[in-house]
């Protein structure tokens, strides 16, 4: 039998759930480095992904607690997406990937895991990052620790 170890899913595993929604807590929470906040506009903020896909996977959400695209306001939409623009060319600079998915998930039938908070993904793709591993295992590799992307982007 194979095994992949990932001692940091103990945390998501064991520790109860927080009431009330992530995206929230975070924004009202001065605690940039807990709730990987990476920054904080006047209308949407920019975090990462605990449980990540890729290495550098980023959610930019607006800070206030909606969960439709028609109820942005022009000044939400306008930051939402700028601040993905500035993170794709961050993430350019630092980890280098060859490509990036962006994508919404309106609702939990469309896989939405916070269904009452809009969010925008953005996850670096690069060449042969879903091989064998992902394919047969089941399994997803990531190579560098949520803290050692944290520092990187933070920098």
């Amino acid at each position: 039998m194979n095994r992949v170890w990932a001692p940091w899913r103990r945390h998501y595993l064991t520790v109860p759930k927080r009431r009330g929604c992530i995206f929230c807590l975070a924004y009202r929470s001065r605690q940039d480095r807990r709730h990987r906040v990476l920054h904080r506009g006047r209308h949407a903020m920019v975090l990462m992904n605990l449980y990540p896909y890729t290495n550098g996977h980023l959610l930019v959400t607006p800070n206030r607690h909606i969960n439709r695209l028609d109820r942005l306001t022009d000044a939400e939409r306008v930051e939402l997406w700028r601040l993905a623009d500035r993170f794709i060319r961050r993430l350019d600079q630092t980890l280098k990937p060859h490509g990036y998915n962006l994508g919404v998930n309106l609702g939990r039938a469309a896989g939405a895991g916070i269904v009452g908070h809009l969010h925008l993904h953005l996850v670096p793709r690069w060449a042969g990052d879903t091989n064998f591993i992902t394919s047969v295992g089941d399994l997803r590799v990531i190579s560098d620790s949520l803290d050692a992307v944290y520092r990187l982007l933070k920098s």
